[in-house]
């Protein structure tokens, strides 16, 4: 963890588990028999039973003033729990929590609205809940109305908006009303359209700069933009907790990694072998996985073997992200020609800005005066890019081509 002397320690666990039943009745059977161990000895059991499992095991870390925590991890890696935990929702069966403050939740927005209720008066309960007067809830309320964008529906029974709107005015009650020491934020910035998003990542930001944030999210450009920690979890257990943000970024991706498998959408007497990466000097493959520099420009080169056509051809390449959504295309290139045989070519690329994760790569060739398509072919490799900048909205990027 990063240390800062100069801010005091906000959060800090201390070995904590917590352990569930898959079975509902042996449950609270064992609820029953924990409940009375721990009233005569003070003591619950370290032990597993039949059909326990461990939803935390032996967690530990702290936090301090002005530090931002990204909590990583599958679905199911405990996540969740360790939040509820720390929220005072769940009670660990082992380990000690120390919390200083007043304790936030940005955890499962709108779920505790009345839908009978209008979204006013579902903000003056929420309001009374956290301990503001109606006066004080009465000159805010234009303010959380406007930053939920649903004035024309805020006098209509929640039961009747949408799911986003419902969130959407969850976070604006909690980002206008909680002003926490401790901030517990749980993908609450997957709540709605891109411009919706950024104003939340405004507000955020604004939380942050006085509390210690634990931030759980999929989205690792809102990690590698918001966190100075990050906190791996792998089936309950603490895998990796590090500064090097980018280090725990890879660390998570490289758990949702499928085999590359190469494909060619079309393929018309023209084939590609033998590709390389290079940037300063050929990129070397860890797990079959090129690791680039965004900040740098990049050169790919790889054989065609021409059986088929001597046209001038321009080629084009394209990055895909983890969706196989397109984020990156190139302008086409000079057209070239291509021999009959092998050919050598090396294509030179500025460089590519690509947010941190993993991308596949696509590379087509055209016929330029036809506009036939010669080849494409899909996930010819597979980059890692370790990006400290967001970069929002689809890129494109010019094209250097030479042949031998």
């Amino acid at each position: 963890m990063a240390e800062n002397e100069d801010s005091e320690v906000l959060v800090s666990c201390e070995g904590i588990s917590k352990k569930f039943c898959r079975n509902l009745k042996k449950s609270l059977w064992y609820g029953v028999k924990d409940g009375v161990s721990e009233i005569l000895s003070g003591q619950s059991s370290d032990e597993l039973r039949k059909e326990e499992f461990w939803a935390l095991k032996d967690v530990s870390f702290e936090l301090r003033r002005g530090e931002c925590l990204g909590l990583l991890g599958r679905n199911g890696a405990g996540k969740t729990t360790l939040l509820k935990v720390l929220s005072g929702l769940i009670k660990p069966d082992q380990g000690t929590v120390s919390l200083k403050g007043q304790i936030g939740g940005l955890i499962a927005l709108g779920a505790g609205f009345n839908g009978i209720l209008s979204g006013r008066e579902n903000i003056r309960i929420n309001g009374s809940i956290l301990g503001y007067s109606r006066d004080e809830i009465e000159e805010r309320m234009q303010e959380i109305i406007d930053f939920a964008e649903i004035p024309d529906f805020i006098d209509a029974p929640v039961n009747t908006y949408s799911s986003g709107m419902s969130v959407r005015l969850g976070f604006a009650i909690a980002a206008i009303l909680t002003k926490p020491d401790v901030l517990l934020l749980d993908e609450v910035l997957a709540v709605g359209d891109i411009g919706f998003t950024i104003k939340c990542l405004n507000a955020v930001r604004d939380m942050m700069k006085d509390s210690a944030v634990i931030f759980v999210s999929h989205n690792v450009q809102f990690v590698s933009r918001f966190c100075t920690n990050v906190l791996l979890m792998e089936k309950g257990r603490k895998s990796l907790i590090t500064s090097e943000i980018s280090i725990g970024i890879e660390r998570y991706l490289c758990l949702f990694k499928n085999k590359l498998v190469k494909t060619s959408n079309f393929n018309k007497g023209i084939t590609l072998s033998n590709i390389k990466f290079y940037q300063n000097g050929e990129i070397k493959k860890y797990n079959d996985v090129y690791s680039i520099d965004p900040t740098k420009s990049l050169k790919i080169s790889f054989d065609l073997d021409n059986n088929q056509s001597n046209e001038n051809m321009v080629f084009i390449m394209q990055f895909n992200d983890n969706c196989m959504e397109p984020v990156i295309q190139s302008e086409k290139s000079i057209p070239q020609i291509l021999k009959i045989g092998i050919n050598k070519v090396s294509l030179s690329l500025q460089p590519l800005r690509l947010n941190t994760g993993h991308y596949s790569t696509v590379i087509a060739i055209i016929g330029s005066e036809s506009g036939s398509c010669y080849l494409r072919d899909e996930n010819i490799a597979r980059l890692y890019s370790n990006n400290k900048e967001v970069i929002w909205g689809k890129l494109s990027c010019p094209i250097l081509c030479s042949i031998n």
